[in-house]
């Protein structure tokens, strides 16, 4: 009965840990995102990758939705299972995508049952994919800010947003993207993770005008390892934005060599990820696409230790 309590009382524990507070410590955070799984061999993958980067002890995790919400059901149990049945502490995303306010609040009541209590409020992407127009659900909510505010009107909630150094896909400038940010932070935001990041000087424009506008919002940057040369062209897809040539040249000096691309998408993210650390980020979150083997080298190269 001892050891049960003594589990319980650690479990609650890790529920509640803070991810700005540990994103607001002295040393980074480490973090990786897992995206739902389609059917049971993908998901017997994620799992396995689970596993192996549990093994790191990171700072956190989170799981995304699919595009155009279409995989909330499915994120909200993988991300329950990994609170419940893990060392982990999972964040949770949340969309307005096609989703009523009733619908919002059922979903994180369902966090909060597991014991969840940091999440990622996200607008989202529209349903019919990037470039068509956005339409909020009748009865639901239109901008990042509203969810904001609703998910810290439901409880003892941390809440994160996103953030888009090379420019959301509907903005016009660095001055929208950075008053959108500052808006969230006023909702209640206490954190931001930025969409993947391939050219380290915007995401650095995109912190220092949010200081110079008087934020105090920490924004975590996103890298995903390249290990493949379909990748460059769906994430370029994914983010609505064309890939940097600095990067599409290095990758493409190696043609058809898998090993070798794979290799140089391992180097460009080390020597984003360190510099990223260098100039004063406050950790960095792995995209991983339910594989774990680049993260891990990744992680391996800059020798950091995740803040818990």
């Amino acid at each position: 009965m001892a050891h049960g309590t003594a589990s319980s009382m650690a479990r609650a524990e890790r529920f509640t840990r803070s991810i700005p507070a540990m994103i607001r410590s002295e040393r980074p955070t480490i973090s990786f995102e897992f995206f739902p799984p389609k059917d049971d061999a993908a998901e017997s993958q994620l799992w396995q990758a689970i596993r192996h980067l549990e093994k790191l002890a990171p700072s956190f995790v989170s799981v995304t939705y699919g595009a155009g919400g279409s995989t909330r059901d499915r994120t909200v149990r993988v991300t329950g299972r990994i609170a419940q049945e893990t060392s982990l502490t999972a964040m949770a995303h949340l969309t307005c995508v096609g989703s009523s306010v009733t619908e919002l609040r059922s979903v994180v009541g369902h966090y909060a049952a597991v014991g969840i209590r940091n999440i990622l409020a996200l607008r989202g992407d529209p349903a019919g994919g990037l470039g068509t127009p956005w339409t909020a659900h009748a009865e639901g909510l239109d901008h990042a800010d509203e969810l904001v505010t609703l998910v810290r009107g439901l409880g003892s909630f941390t809440v994160g947003v996103a953030a888009f150094p090379d420019g959301h896909p509907e903005s016009g400038d660095l001055a929208e993207d950075a008053a959108t940010l500052i808006r969230k932070e006023r909702a209640g935001a206490q954190f931001a993770i930025t969409q993947m990041v391939f050219d380290v000087d915007n995401y650095l424009r995109l912190r220092d005008e949010l200081a110079r506008r008087g934020s105090r919002l920490p924004v975590v940057p996103s890298i995903m390892p390249i290990t493949n040369a379909r990748q460059v062209i769906r994430m370029a897809q994914l983010a609505g934005q064309p890939m940097p040539s600095a990067v599409t040249e290095r990758l493409d000096r190696h043609g058809e060599d898998a090993a070798g691309v794979r290799a140089e998408g391992i180097e460009i993210a080390t020597e984003s990820a360190r510099r990223l650390l260098d100039e004063g980020a406050p950790g960095i979150h792995f995209i991983t696409m339910n594989r774990s083997s680049a993260a891990l080298e990744v992680h391996a190269n800059l020798g950091v230790h995740a803040t818990l």
